[in-house]
């Protein structure tokens, strides 16, 4: 499947709000959205970034679907991608558009989530 990208292993990801910068010509919608950018650990950042153009080239959405604290899998547009070589392995930066009720979820609960967290695990995709 080409129309997802999905979180296999891990923690669920952790979504940070964004205020400034060229992600808020992402915004414009209908409908009332909020940007949220997460960084994950990745084998071939660039095959996922290129899936991810490949969907925008066709006028398709790609989602990032994953599964959330609550234990249920959720879905959410990918509005942007970007892939980097670290030491440690590849990542990959991706914004995504959430509702606002998803984002009083997901960018409420981040701090909740650094509390319990033991140690620093990252989302494998």
């Amino acid at each position: 499947m080409d129309d997802k990208i999905t979180i296999i292993e891990g923690p669920p990801p952790n979504f940070e709000d964004i205020h400034e910068g060229w992600p808020l010509g992402l915004y414009e919608s209908p409908t009332l959205h909020k940007l949220a950018m997460t960084r994950l650990r990745t084998f071939n950042g660039p095959a996922l970034v290129e899936r991810c153009y490949r969907a925008w080239r066709k006028h398709q959405t790609i989602q990032l679907e994953f599964r959330a604290a609550d234990g249920l899998i959720h879905k959410t547009p990918i509005v942007a991608s970007r892939s980097l070589k670290l030491d440690e392995g590849q990542l990959i930066l991706l914004w995504v558009r959430l509702t606002e009720q998803e984002a009083l979820l997901e960018l409420g609960a981040e701090d909740d989530q650094a509390d319990n967290e033991d140690d620093d695990q990252d989302p494998t995709i």
